[in-house]
């Protein structure tokens, strides 16, 4: 049967492919929280540095992403690559703007900025995973 086998198959290379998005993203993470701890250190408020640190890191996250996570599926050239590339930017936007509500209102709840931040990234995390897999490298 066919079936049977396909779809298990299917199921492991989507498996496969939230790991490797994973792994980008702890990478992406890891510039992200560095640039957002040394610009708190450096005195900047929390929500201005937790998107600097966002936007420091989506770059990231678009080179790992285009070269090892959805290799199979990025355009080329063209308008195409091009489309993907505003996707992808609409995506980290979605993203920000996420980011920087959670650490604005946990911040101003009387949350510490570190743990606000840790919350925003789980819920970033979360949707910029669907819209990347459903939208922009589909």
């Amino acid at each position: 049967m066919i079936t049977g086998t396909v779809i298990p198959l299917l199921d492991r290379l989507r498996q496969v492919t939230l790991l490797r998005y994973a792994l980008a993203s702890v990478g992406a993470l890891a510039v992200d929280l560095g640039t957002f701890l040394a610009l708190l250190h450096a005195g900047l408020p929390a929500v201005a540095a937790s998107g600097v640190g966002y936007a420091v890191g989506i770059a990231v996250h678009w080179l790992l992403s285009s070269r090892a996570v959805f290799t199979e599926q990025v355009a080329s050239t063209g308008p195409a690559r091009a489309r993907q590339k505003a996707l992808f930017v609409a995506s980290a936007l979605i993203g920000l703007a996420l980011t920087a509500l959670v650490v604005g209102v946990l911040t101003g709840s009387g949350i510490d900025p570190r743990a606000a931040k840790l919350t925003a990234i789980v819920a970033s995390f979360a949707v910029t995973w669907l819209l990347r897999q459903r939208i922009v490298f589909r």
